[in-house]
């Protein structure tokens, strides 16, 4: 294998990492999981006087339950489908923004 082939397949695998890595499933997952945990904590340990301003409604521990399961099925989302990066048609060259005319020719 030559230098050329090793360096691009470094490359492929790097860029397959670096799709996974910054998927927004994983993001918003994320977040939500952990603003889900804190606002469950929050309604776990309410007052009378803080139920009694909601009518009763522990609107904290509902919030905070839906926010875990949404964030819960980001993250398992995430793990039945990951993120493959996009292989190139064969034949076909990959696209260096640099050398492309998509913002009109210059002269």
């Amino acid at each position: 294998m030559s230098d050329l082939q090793k360096e691009v397949s470094e490359l492929e695998r790097k860029s397959a990492t670096a799709a996974r890595l910054f998927d927004i499933r994983r993001i918003i997952g994320g977040l939500f999981v952990v603003y889900g945990v804190i606002v469950t904590v929050a309604g776990l340990t309410a007052s009378d006087a803080d139920l009694k301003k909601a009518e009763d409604i522990n609107i904290n521990l509902w919030t905070g339950l839906g926010m875990l399961a949404l964030g819960l099925f980001f993250l398992g989302w995430l793990w039945l489908r990951p993120a493959v990066a996009a292989e190139p048609e064969p034949g076909e060259e990959p696209s260096d923004p640099r050398s492309s005319n998509a913002g009109g020719a210059r002269r």
